[in-house]
This record gives structure tokens, sequence and C-alpha cells, in this order.
């Protein structure tokens, strides 16, 4: 979406809301589409209550499903015909009240006429079959090339539970579930509830299942297929977990069932409301949209994340326990208390992933979880926060289309961190009785801002209008610094001042921060003094730092409380640059680096200077999450170099210099599994010479026996992508041939990848046509591996060669591909960091105006993201032609 002036955008939320509460008159008819408008979506739920759904499918394996949608309702008026969503069906029956009816259908909503419904209790009944769909939607199906099994999931987040049953699909129309499946003999069924009967049935067995709770239709699910089934009842609640049975020997069940018990411990507790939904189940999913998803009681995780062919290192370990916690929280948070409208999507994810990081630090081994939030996710927040397509952590969404659009780091670390920011305001216990208070009143409701925001003030004692205005409804990240002067060694003033990013984001914020000193001392750098306060304005004055020794170094946000740019003063930004390795405290460290690497994305530390001291200190890092942090950092600066197609003497010598500190590090590091798979990661990553690359070619023929290092299946075909990236001879041929060893759907994904990455014209073109073909019968997920290997950033000759076309393309694709879509294709905008590229780029945006929110933002993004590297470029000390 475009920019909104603050005052703009309150009064454009203000209209939504209120154009939602009170409906007078006939309410517009809907417009034939698969979305749903907030506008319609409201007048709907002023007339509809008390919805329950008797769900019957038939499952059979095949490309199509049949079921019976039976809708109980309460209709307040019979005034105007009642939509109710079904999308691409075909309709066997419609029967309304006892009668049967012709349904009026678009294929998007079934319309039912004022005289076929009376005032009060009504029900219809759909029966319809449907194909089963293969983007992630709906009720997707899977056919495993592995053994030929076939496996069904669904999913409904935003608003896709209409491509599976007929309902009224929006958040606010909470419902009962009582689920009956028809399935063959060898499938496991598994919905909200624990199924309450299997009888034999003459397709199969017959899977009865009691009436869920209330839930929105989102939070809903019904999975079937052959499932592997794991089980453990050591813990309050029973739990399992279920997995392809192709892929069972990649599960670690005893970490799954570990992280799961601590974690409803841990909230049952800090919440104080029990866990509603009787059991836990988890299922691993393939050809998963998204990383997992909180489904009442049965929740879907993707397998790409969370499948390993050799033993998980501690990185992954503690990924796996942070998934499980984010959406363990959504299980009160979103799933018993459920936001009214999308807008309020933020708060739901916002405070699942600040809980779910509060979680793993306190309930697991991952004591340092806020490091790996603040290297991570809060670093994507303020790359985005200081983009041109920022927009606030509340906005509006005027449609169900809309409701993805700002599914970003905004709506992720950003509102965490401002609720982790609101806990140091308000206090913890405050905090945490105010988020008890809104989950008991509100509890099997549907809840806004306004009532997730009272119940913290009443707890607090205090009016959090302002607070709310200046974090959730203004765009942009301030920028925090300290100006102090020192005299006989002591400082005699201290101010924190604070400053808005421009004058079209000119809001300064109140905000609790701690403000410390440091002395370089005996070879360290120590803590002198640590100073909490609460700043607002642009200038704060810190008396209390008045008269302590004159720092080397001073940093404004110490131990992360805050969500601010950090600009250290001239002094402090020598003392990090030089003495990196005298810092103890691994987060402070981590602070530290993120200067420096801010300092060369906003074009003040030249790149090349940056990669000198990344160069002179990755080797010592000790730190496992801080050396994955650092890593990244010297990967990025690879990726502009080249990016940049910089002095070649240059970015020849520099990319060597990475390489052997890759190597080295992997050789110097073969005691300890996780760094020694950590650094060989990044060596994968940065191997270009003709030395590295026959290397991996050894590794990959069991010619070279690299330390403690287990050469996977993944491995394997990490090694074939990479070989083949850089069209290494004999690399096309190891495609086939592992191909032969492993027939799986990841195998297929990864010899798709590893053939659309060559360096080869025809072949970028072959598969770009593919991509473009809507009608492709790819599956989707296949598709996405497609998008995001055409063109990586080396090949920059053979992506100029279809960038106009790519471009000029755009408008067209986005105008009938769809945001799911469109999310995976605006990666292959093109940007190629050269002045030319970035005109093309503007050009692109003064033309495409009338894009959807979400790929224009994309558009936009990549835009500034290439005048950044030519800034980058043209800040560099070294020779740039």
């Amino acid at each position: 979406m475009n920019h909104f002036a603050p005052r703009v955008l309150a009064v454009a939320i203000s209209a939504a809301l209120a154009s939602s509460a009170v409906f007078a008159g006939t309410p517009p008819p809907r417009a034939a589409n698969t979305f749903l408008t907030q506008v319609e979506a409201a007048a709907r739920s002023a007339r509809v209550a008390n919805v329950d759904y008797v769900l019957d499918f038939a499952l059979t394996g095949k490309e199509s499903f049949s079921g019976t949608s039976t809708i109980s309702f309460d209709l307040a008026d019979t005034a105007a015909p009642l939509t109710i969503d079904l999308d691409k069906a075909t309709i066997v029956s419609l029967v309304v009240n006892g009668k049967p009816l012709a349904p009026q259908y678009n294929q998007f909503f079934i319309t039912l006429q004022a005289h076929d419904l009376v005032k009060g209790r009504n029900t219809v009944a759909v029966s319809y079959t449907r194909l089963h769909s293969t983007n992630g939607e709906g009720l997707h199906r899977m056919v495993d090339p592995a053994d030929g099994k076939v496996y069904t999931y669904s999913h409904f987040e935003p608003a896709a539970a209409h491509q599976m049953f007929a309902l009224f699909d929006q958040p606010d129309l909470k419902a009962t579930y009582q689920v009956n499946v028809t399935a063959p003999a060898d499938w496991i069924v598994v919905s909200t509830t624990r199924e309450s009967g299997v009888q034999p049935d003459a397709a199969g067995q017959r899977w009865t299942f009691p009436p869920t709770k209330k839930l929105s239709p989102y939070n809903f699910s019904m999975h079937a297929g052959p499932y592997k089934v794991w089980e453990d009842t050591s813990g309050k609640y029973p739990m399992r977990l279920l997995a392809r049975q192709s892929v069972a020997s990649q599960v670690s069940p005893a970490d799954w069932f570990k992280y799961t018990k601590a974690g409803l411990a841990f909230f049952d507790e800090y919440f104080g409301v029990p866990y509603q939904f009787e059991k836990y189940d988890q299922l691993l999913v393939p050809d998963f949209l998204y990383g997992a998803m909180e489904n009442a009681g049965a929740i879907t995780f993707a397998e790409r994340g969370f499948l390993y062919k050799a033993e998980m290192t501690s990185a992954q370990r503690e990924n796996l326990a942070s998934v499980i916690m984010h959406e363990m929280a959504h299980q009160w948070f979103g799933d018993l208390v459920t936001m009214k409208w999308w807008n309020g999507l933020w708060l739901n994810e916002s405070f699942a992933s600040f809980m779910g990081t509060l979680a793993t630090a306190e309930s697991t081994e991952f004591k340092n979880a806020w490091q790996e939030f603040y290297s991570g996710g809060k670093q994507g927040a303020y790359i985005t926060d200081q983009s041109l397509t920022t927009h606030p952590i509340e906005v509006p969404v005027p449609s169900t289309a809309n409701a993805f659009d700002n599914i970003d780091s905004i709506t992720y670390a950003k509102g965490a961190s401002v609720l982790m920011q609101l806990r140091h305001l308000l206090g913890e216990d405050v905090f945490r009785k105010g988020v008890h208070n809104y989950l008991v009143k509100y509890a099997y409701k549907n809840a806004t801002l306004d009532d997730f925001i009272g119940s913290l003030g009443a707890a607090a004692g205090r009016d959090l209008g302002p607070w709310t205005r200046q974090w959730l409804y203004n765009a942009g990240v301030n920028t925090i610094a300290a100006k102090y002067s020192c005299a006989a060694g002591k400082i005699n003033s201290f101010t924190l001042q604070q400053s808005a990013p421009s004058a079209a984001l000119p809001t300064l914020r109140e905000q609790r921060v701690q403000v410390a000193t440091f002395k370089l001392d005996g070879g360290k750098l120590v803590l002198d003094k640590n100073v909490a306060l609460t700043y607002s304005g642009a200038a704060t004055k810190v008396p209390a730092l008045v008269g302590s020794a004159c720092p080397d170094l001073v940093y404004p946000n110490y131990q992360d409380w805050g969500f601010a740019k950090v600009q250290l003063d001239k002094r402090s930004f020598g003392t990090a640059q030089t003495s990196l390795a005298k810092v103890e405290d691994p987060l402070l460290r981590s602070m530290l680096w993120q200067s420096l690497w801010d300092g060369v994305r906003d074009g003040h530390l030249p790149l090349n200077e940056f990669i000198t001291t990344a160069l002179a200190n990755a080797a010592g890092e000790k730190d496992y999450t801080l050396l994955g942090k650092v890593l990244g950092m010297i990967s990025s600066s690879k990726y502009y170099l080249d990016a940049m197609h910089a002095d070649a003497a240059y970015t020849r010598t520099t990319t060597q210099a990475m390489e052997d500190l890759a190597w080295a590090g992997v050789q110097a590091n073969t005691a300890d599994s996780n760094f020694e798979r950590r650094w060989f990661g990044h060596y994968l990553g940065t191997a270009t010479s003709k030395a590295a690359l026959d290397r991996l070619a050894a590794i990959l023929e069991g010619k070279l026996v690299v330390g403690n290092l287990a050469v996977s299946q993944d491995l394997r075909w990490s090694i074939i992508g990479h070989l083949n990236r850089f069209a290494y001879p004999g690399s096309a041929e190891l495609i086939t041939a592992e191909l032969a060893r492993d027939k799986s759907d990841t195998g297929q994904a990864a010899a798709l990848a590893a053939t659309v990455i060559r360096p080869d014209a025809k072949t970028k073109a072959e598969w770009l046509s593919k991509v473009e073909d809507l009608k492709t019968t790819l599956p989707f997920s296949k598709v996405r591996v497609v998008m995001g290997s055409l063109y990586p950033v080396e090949q920059r000759d053979l992506s100029e060669a279809s960038a106009a076309e790519r471009l000029a393309r755009l408008p067209a694709m986005d105008k009938d591909a769809g945001p799911v879509y469109m999310r995976s294709f605006t990666q292959m905008i093109p940007a190629n960091c050269t002045p030319a590229s970035v005109k093309r780029l503007e050009a692109a945006a003064a033309q495409y105006k009338d894009l959807s929110a979400g790929t224009r933002r994309a558009l936009l993004g990549t835009h500034q993201e290439d005048q950044r590297c030519v800034m980058i470029r043209q800040a560099m000390t070294t020779p740039k032609t």
C-alpha cells in the first residue's frame, strides 16, 4: 500500500471500523470473485449468529473429493439475500430449511434469496464435489513419488476454507464443527478434536469426530492420509506427531515431544488459562506454503524446515523449539481469542513471535533465544521499517485479497519488539496480568486492538492511547544517539537524542531503554555504568551518567530493550571497529557488529573496510549464534561484490580470502560438529574458485573426508546444486545420477533447482516460460523452486536477457496469477546494481501504478535495494570500474 500520513491513516482506520460496526438498509450485492470485503463480512456478521457446521467428507485419494456442508445458524432478518462461500465446486444438491433449491452459484459463493430463509434458526445443506488443490490451500493433495501414497491436509489462512467446504468464511463468525470422514482403510484422519469412533465402511473406514469448541473457520482443520504416527502421553495433554511414511526416518519425535511438553507447561502457567483443545497433534506436511500453521489442536508444519537426513545442529534444534512455541502461543492468542477482521492479524503474529521467543528462552535449553531474535527477525524488521514500503503495524485491510499484503517482518518482529518494549514499560507482572485478563474476558470470542490495549491499560492503571498511536498507527524506526561531553576524564553532560526517519514519518516515541557506558581495561571492554530510563521527545537528559568515567563506548540500547536504530558516536564507532574481540557479552558484541553493518548499508562505512574487519575477527568468534550472524554478513558482502561487478582484481582477491577463511574455519572446528557444519555451510556458499569446486566434487565422490562431517543426502544435493550453478564439468550428469538414488519429492525439487540454476540461456528461457504459464500442471511447490533458482546474483548477463520482458509482464501476471503466486514471482523482478537498472525500475514503478498492493510494494522495495547497492558500490574506497 502507499504511505499514509498519520492523520489520514487514523481516519481510514476509524472509517473502516465504523463501517464494519453498523449497517442500515440493504447491504450492497457482493462482487463475483473469490474475495470478501470487510464491508461485506461486517454486513453478514450483523445478520448471522450461532453458527454450527456438520461436515461430511468422502476421500478416496483420487484427484477429487466430495462433501456435504450442513450449516445451522440464526438469522436476524430476511430483508436481503445471504451468501455462503464455496470456491470452484460442482454442486450436487442444495437444501434450504428442508426445501431442495436450484443453486444460484457463480463458482465463488452461493446466493440464498431472502424468501427461502426465515428469521431465527435456518439450516442449509450443500452437497458438492471438488478437485483437491495443489497450491497448498484448501484441501491439498500430494502423491508421494517415493512410494505412490497419497496425503492430504487442509490450510485455510487467511480465507481458504471455502476451497474445501461451504461456509461463512470470515473470522468473526465463530462456529462449532462436527466432522465425519470416509477414507481408505489405511488412512489416519486428524481434526481439531480426537475421533470418537472409527467404523468399517464400504469405501474403507468412517471416522466420526465430536463437535469442536467455537472457532474461526481458519483455525479449524482436517488432515488425512497414511501418516506415520508417534504418541506421547507423559504430559498433561496427549501429544501426537505425524509425518509421511517415506520421511519418518528424518523425524526426531523425542525432540518434538520434549519441546511441546515444556511449552504447554510454560504457557499454562504464564497465561493462567489452561490449554483448551484437549489434545495436541502436530503434522509435518509436504508442499506447505508457509512455515507452520496454528490450527487448533492440529498444528501443521512445513516438511522443508523440519526434516533432517543427518543429526540436527544446535541451530536447527533451536529453530524447531522456537516454531513449536510460536504456534503453541497461537492456541491462546489467535485460536481461543481471535481478531475480528484481518487488520488484527498482526497482533496474533506479533504476540506469538514475542511469546514464542520468551517460552524458548525460559522453558528450553536455548537461553539465548532473545539474541537469536535480535540477530534474525528483528534485523529484518529494522530493514523493512527503513524501506519506502514500510507501513504501520496496524493497517486497514479492505478485503481478504489484502489480508497477507502486510505479512512481513513488521507484522512479526517489529510487533513482537513493540510488545517486548511495552512489557518493559509497564513491568513484567502488570503486562502478564493484562494478558491473562484479556484471555479470560474474550475466550471463544473475537476481539479488537482496543480490547487488548484496554486490558493492558486497565492492569497498568494508565491510558495507553498515546502509546498506541505512536507505535501502532505510525510507521518508521527512530534513531537514538548519545550526545555527551567530558572534562577531566568525567562525563559532564549527557543527553539521549531521538530523531525521526524523515519529514514524512515524523513520529517521536516514548520508550524504555538502558544506556550503558564501557571502558577499555586490561584488553577487555568492561561495563562501567548502566542506567535504565524512559525517554520521549527529541532529547532526554541522563543526569545519572554525569560524573561517571568518560567512556570508550556508549551503547544506548543495552540488552536490546528498545526498538530503535542505534547511531554510535564517533568514538564509540571507532571502538566497535577495533575492539570486537574485547567484548565478552555476546549480545553486545552482536549489536556492535550490527552497528558496523548498518554503517555499510547506510553508506557511512565502506564495504571493503567492513570486509577487512570481518575477515580479521570471524575466525575468533566462539559464540555459535553470533558466528552465524557474522558469517551471514560476510555472505551478504560477497553478494554485494557479485552484484556490483566491481574491480575484478579486488573482487577476485577478496572472494578468495572469504573462501580461504571459510575452509580454514571448517578445518579448525572438526571437533565440534555444530561449528563444523556452520562453517561448511558457509564454505559451500563462498566456494567459486576451481580449487574449491574440485574440493566439493571430491567430497561428493567420497575421495575427500572432512573431519566428522556427515555427507547426508541433503548435503549431497546442496553440493550438486552448487556445482551446477557454476557449470562444473560433469555436474549436469550428477543430477541424473543422484535422482536415481533419491526418488523422494525433496530429491525431485533439489534436482529441479540444480537444473534451473545452471548458467545456460536456453534453460533460463525454457523455465521462465513455464513459470509465466499459469496453466502449467507443475505443482506450485515446484514452481516456487524454479522462481527461487532461476537468476542467482552472479548470472547478471543471463538475467539481463529477459529483464525487460519480465518487467513488462508484471502487470499481466499480477492481474491473472493472484496474491499467493505473486508473492513468489516478485522475487524475479530484475535488479542488477547499476544506474541503468535503477532507472529501469524507477520507470516501471512510475508506469505500473495499478499493481496490487503486494506486488507494487515488491517493485518499490526492489528499486530501493538496487539504489542501495549502487550507493554501497560508490562508497567503497577501492577501484569501482
